[in-house]
């Protein structure tokens, strides 16, 4: 029997699918200090800007905003609340990402930040930007699907 390790979601970017074809999914471990995992926890981050760079053979986070800690005091307490935050990947993920930002037209944005045996992990994924037709597509699709939903309901 296999166990499912719990997770805990703390926060996600649903606009990424709207504004993206999501592809390549990877987990990444996220370096934070302590106030900042104590507002992670607390669920107070924001992904909707955030984006993913790789540098140096490094995977960096950028603009994820985490609200400082009102209870840290000291020297960990956050100057930058959108500070570049390094991803913790495998070099081979790391390879891939580079050779698929490469790619016209891709980019690396993550859709969720979650809690996995109390470490924060962030899951991000290489994506293609929809063009505006694919946008109005979806949002049609949508639609229609919750007419069909409406009308099978005031049948019964």
């Amino acid at each position: 029997m296999v166990h499912e390790i719990p997770v805990k979601v703390v926060a996600s970017n649903r606009r990424a699918s709207f504004d993206y074809h999501l592809e390549d999914r990877y987990e990444a471990g996220l370096v934070l200090t302590g106030a900042e995992i104590k507002s992670v926890r607390a669920g107070k981050l924001d992904l909707r800007d955030a984006f993913v760079v790789v540098r140096n053979g490094e995977a960096w986070l950028l603009n994820m905003h985490i609200a400082p800690y009102a209870m840290a005091t000291g020297f960990s307490k956050p100057t930058n609340e959108r500070r570049e935050r390094k991803l913790l990947l495998h070099r081979k993920e790391i390879g891939e990402l580079a050779r698929g930002i490469d790619q016209k037209g891709y980019t690396v944005v993550p859709t969720r930040v979650y809690l996995k045996r109390g470490r924060a992990k962030v899951e991000i994924a290489l994506a293609k930007g929809k063009r505006q037709y694919d946008k109005r597509q979806a949002i049609a699709k949508r639609d229609a699907q919750r007419e069909i939903e409406r009308a099978g309901r005031e049948r019964i």
